[in-house]
């Protein structure tokens, strides 16, 4: 069986702070149901995801509970139809729309709005 690279111009947006979109990587880069790590220009890291509908999210990479850079390596599911990934260390789960600890409703990581463009 031979594999097709996907080939696509499209590249993987994330709206900052002050209204910019930054172009974090190409979309090939993205795997569906695994996590990719970014370096934000301010020095911080984002997880990227892909999901098998080609939906894509983006959150901090930081996991609030241990501060390892991991969610990036997080298993990806859904909970009552909410997209989360959980960290690969203690297992507590992010929504990947809002961030929200789906396990703790007092924590949570930024959450970013994600384009293809």
């Amino acid at each position: 069986m031979t594999l097709a690279v996907e080939t696509t111009d499209l590249k993987v947006q994330l709206r900052l702070a002050d209204d910019d979109w930054f172009t974090a990587c190409d979309l090939s880069a993205l795997t569906p149901g695994r996590g990719v790590a970014a370096l934000l220009p301010d020095g911080r890291q984002v997880a990227l995801f892909r999901d098998r509908a080609d939906r894509l999210y983006a959150v901090d990479n930081r996991d609030p509970f241990t501060g390892a850079a991991v969610l990036s390596r997080g298993l990806t599911g859904t909970h009552r139809n909410r997209p989360f990934v959980a960290s690969p260390l203690l297992k507590q789960r992010f929504d990947l729309v809002s961030g929200e600890c789906l396990d703790d409703e007092e924590v949570r990581v930024a959450a970013y709005e994600v384009r293809a463009a």
